[in-house]
């Protein structure tokens, strides 16, 4: 049965077990985690978490958003990702002031006042600056999870049985209104609204609404100032991936990709040597 949950930000603040406790598993915690998962081996203080976490294996999501019907494995989750259709971020760095959604999001970016990088890999000399980012390199070690056709890992079965069909090309999800296949069922909800014209996600700052979470996080980055993508040549930074690339294509790079058959003059950007084609605009 589904649990459908959304009628502003009080629905999501409902208080369960799961929200009040961390589902997933503690390091350093020194409780006794007598529930087994027996597909990857981790342990957990009650049945109640080992069967929340059993989901990450099962693709189960039994929560659904009755805004943009993205399903969850979780009612924590669920809640954590209603804020984005509320726009509440609850919880706030004292050191700069930035507001976050979730408790983990703000123990993360905490780090960034930190330089330091704590967290260290016990199999090899990689140290990363928060737990999540350790966690993540960690499946590189491990072939529990492994992908036989190139040789990537990752965290639990489902999230590599989600990776093969990148190799075989399977689309299970299909499109009601023009039939179009996607991958994960998640693909299948983002693309919906190209045809229904919905746009889930609003900017509390300017009221702007987006299709898609990551555009929405995007947008913010112009109200913040945020530019998470550094140079590492230069002291520049910048707000998007792209923009980090071309910057390094055009002034960290002497290579000129792009050649006129016309002439032979080479040019770093596409758009100069598209103004530049104009030149030859009567010999085209």
């Amino acid at each position: 049965m589904l649990c459908a949950c959304y009628a502003g930000e009080s629905s999501f603040e409902v208080k369960t077990e799961a929200d009040s406790n961390d589902i997933t598993e503690h390091p350093h915690d020194d409780k006794t985690r007598p529930h087994l998962c027996t597909v990857c081996d981790k342990r957990f203080t009650t049945k109640f978490y080992l069967n929340i976490h059993k989901r990450s294996h099962s693709g189960e999501k039994p929560y659904v958003c009755t805004v943009c019907d993205k399903r969850f494995t979780s009612k924590k989750n669920l809640n954590i990702h209603g804020r984005t259709h509320t726009g509440v971020k609850p919880f706030v760095c004292t050191v700069c002031g930035k507001r976050f959604r979730a408790k983990g999001d703000l123990n993360d970016h905490k780090h960034t006042h930190n330089r330091d990088k704590l967290f260290s890999c016990t199999q090899c000399e990689k140290t990363f600056a928060t737990p999540g980012y350790l966690n993540i390199h960690m499946a590189i070690h491990t072939t529990k999870f492994k992908c036989t056709e190139c040789g990537k890992c990752f965290r639990c079965n489902n999230d590599l049985a989600v990776h093969r069909r990148s190799h075989s090309g399977e689309k299970p999800f299909e499109c009601s209104v023009c039939s179009k296949r996607f991958t994960t069922d998640n693909e299948v909800v983002v693309h919906g609204r190209i045809h229904s014209g919905e746009k889930p996600y609003k900017c509390h700052m300017c009221d702007k609404t987006f299709s898609m979470l990551c555009s929405l996080t995007l947008h913010l980055r112009v109200h913040t100032g945020d530019k998470p993508y550094k140079c590492s040549l230069c002291d520049k930074s910048f707000n998007v991936s792209t923009r980090l690339r071309q910057h390094i294509n055009c002034v960290h790079n002497n290579r000129r990709n792009h050649l006129c058959p016309y002439c032979g003059m080479q040019f770093k950007r596409r758009r100069n040597f598209v103004h530049h084609s104009h030149v030859h605009h009567g010999q085209v």
